[in-house]
């Protein structure tokens, strides 16, 4: 199969910074602050949903309970405030993407982010090169449900046949596969095996060593 590219959809925590072991401590201390005695071992392996599926999936709290949007506005902050200013971008993002803008092929986020998604590219240093953002405001369910992958994948005007997503977890394989979108996986978001990228098109340690082999034969940028 040989993929003539017109767009790359791209995650951010794990992808192009490397956030995820730092979301899942603000996870915990959170979560044990209401009184959830959550580990990091069992919190760890959900990163790469939204938290409108994590905290359920942990707690049992529901999206319509009192205490749902304050705890993840809570988790939020803790985040932002504490862990964001000190995580470094993952390696190579900045200049792979610089090769993308640089063929001409658009750059488009497909995250489960909020609104700290303005201040996650600045960290990664990659927000100026990006073009246009599908978050968690875009869609009403968050990874591994495609919604996301399917509002970015509109933002670009392209057939899902022109593009691919770049991410770092199973939970955007199995999203961007249900949006009918191929997907390039990292590894530098940590804790997964190669076993559990099974469905991905490649798998890389990091951006860098993505562009080291970029094009790949299949991909026609």
């Amino acid at each position: 199969m040989r993929i003539t590219l017109k767009a790359v959809l791209l995650d951010v925590d794990g992808t192009l910074l490397d956030s995820n072991d730092a979301h899942a401590r603000s996870w915990v201390e959170v979560l044990q602050r209401h009184g959830h005695d959550c580990t990091y071992a069992q919190v760890r392996p959900l990163i790469g949903k939204g938290g409108d599926k994590l905290l359920p999936e942990l707690t049992g709290i529901q999206q319509d309970h009192p205490t749902h949007a304050a705890i993840l506005e809570e988790r939020t902050a803790l985040f932002v405030e504490r862990y964001l200013p000190t995580l470094r971008p993952t390696h190579g993002a900045r200049t792979l993407l610089e090769r993308l803008r640089g063929e001409g092929l658009q750059l488009i986020v497909a995250t489960s982010a909020g609104d700290e998604l303005d201040v996650l590219l600045q960290q990664a240093g990659v927000a100026d090169l990006i073009e246009h953002a599908a978050t968690s405001e875009d869609a009403k369910h968050s990874k591994p449900d495609p919604d996301i992958v399917d509002a970015a994948l509109r933002k670009t005007g392209a057939q899902a046949r022109h593009v691919v997503m770049l991410g770092d977890t199973p939970y955007d394989i199995e999203a961007a596969r249900r949006a009918g979108v191929a997907t390039l996986i990292v590894r530098c978001g940590g804790w997964w095996k190669d076993s559990d990228f099974g469905n991905a098109m490649g798998v890389y340690d990091d951006p860098a060593a993505l562009l080291s082999k970029w094009p790949e034969p299949w991909l026609s940028p």
